[in-house]
């Protein structure tokens, strides 16, 4: 998708070695704009021996989030700061607990700090959030006196988790309920520590622009996927997961009974919604869904997946589960594309293709799902 500039700008991406930010660059540099990339390669998304190269016309500086003069020389110049620089994984963060606050929370906090003190040329502001912060979403409940009635489930205990019982339930009536869109004006509960992190760089940035007069705009991210995504993180990202064990042969274990739901999206689309923002402030500031507003299985994936790259294995529903996990949650995508005049192009299915044929050319990674699996067990959060 190409987005051409209406006003040439220097835009800093925050992570943006990554695979969204690596996305986003190329496709701002083809809009016209300067890039400059901060990342610090983590080992974690890009192994032990990083082999990124920033694209042509783009800036790198490897740098840290969370030091001051790191951050002080990548803002010099800059006219927009898309901030995608984070720790992502749900199971993991709920035992590396001060490494997810230090990155995505403290890391924000500094940015802020600077901008405060000495703003700069800083006149917009993207902020890269998450579905998680919603926990278990919107739902609807047909039991109520008013049948058909929103409503918004607490998370599911680890007692609850542990019986089997998957379903969210009505907190007014205690029946089971039937998941709907979740709009952007809907209850926040996150479920996990990685999404209170995210809830919190979401106020810094709204009070934190607002304080200084900068246009922002907070894109709460679905599930994303795409060609690029890492395939050496066991820690986030099903597809590439389950990528490399179809390619392995190694049984592919889905979480509670494989129905579970999540949106999926491309990474072309939001890089596109990414910029889109980066070009046109919102003086107000806005928040907005970015996925495709529709619902897939984990089961159903799996098997899509397993189909598009030729193997014979069949994925298989455990009854296992992680403590932090949600049961549903999809995007309703009104306001943003009122908002933007944009509506996702890449379907599933196109998606699917796309990331198979790039998996197929990548050289087959260790799995370590087990390893991360371990130390979800052995702290008690995975049952």
């Amino acid at each position: 998708m190409s987005i051409r500039a209406e006003s040439r700008t220097h835009i800093l991406i925050t992570g943006g070695a990554g695979f969204i930010g690596s996305h986003l660059a190329g496709m701002a540099v083809a809009a016209g704009h300067q890039v400059t990339i901060l990342d610090n390669l983590s080992r974690q998304v890009h192994g032990t021996e990083p082999q990124f190269r920033p694209s042509s016309g783009v800036s790198f500086i490897e740098g840290d989030v969370t030091v001051r003069g790191d951050l002080e020389r990548a803002l010099e110049g800059v006219d927009t700061v898309v901030h995608l620089a984070a720790d992502t994984g749900t199971g993991q963060s709920m035992y590396e607990i001060e490494r997810y606050y230090r990155v995505n929370v403290q890391g924000t906090a500094l940015l802020f700090d600077i901008l405060a003190h000495k703003r700069q040329s800083v006149s917009n502001f993207v902020l890269a959030s998450s579905r998680s912060v919603y926990g278990e979403g919107a739902y609807l409940c047909y039991s109520c006196e008013t049948s058909g009635r929103r409503c918004f489930p607490s998370p599911r205990s680890p007692q609850q988790l542990a019986a089997r019982d998957w379903s969210p339930r009505c907190p007014d009536c205690d029946s089971p309920v039937e998941p709907t869109a979740t709009r952007e004006g809907d209850r926040l509960a996150p479920a996990s520590i990685y999404a209170a992190t995210k809830l919190a760089q979401e106020d810094l940035v709204s009070i934190g622009c607002s304080s200084v007069g900068i246009p922002h705009a907070i894109l709460r991210f679905q599930n994303v996927f795409g060609e690029g995504q890492s395939l050496k993180n066991p820690y986030t990202g099903i597809l590439s997961i389950f990528s490399t064990r179809f390619r392995l042969g190694l049984p592919i274990d889905i979480f509670e009974d494989g129905e579970e739901s999540r949106d999926f999206v491309h990474v072309e689309d939001v890089a596109a919604a990414v910029l889109s923002c980066a070009q046109k402030p919102t003086a107000d500031g806005v928040t907005l869904n970015v996925g495709r507003g529709e619902p897939v299985s984990v089961m159903a994936l799996a098997r899509l997946l397993g189909r598009q790259l030729g193997s014979d294995v069949e994925p298989a529903a455990t009854g296992r589960y992680r403590v932090g996990d949600i049961r549903h949650n999809f995007a309703d995508m009104s306001r943003f594309e009122a908002t933007t005049g944009m509506k996702p192009r890449v379907s599933l299915e196109e998606g699917l293709k796309r990331f198979c044929d790039w998996v197929s050319a990548q050289p087959i990674p260790d799995d370590l799902l087990g390893t991360a699996n371990a130390e979800l067990v052995a702290r008690k959060l995975m049952g």
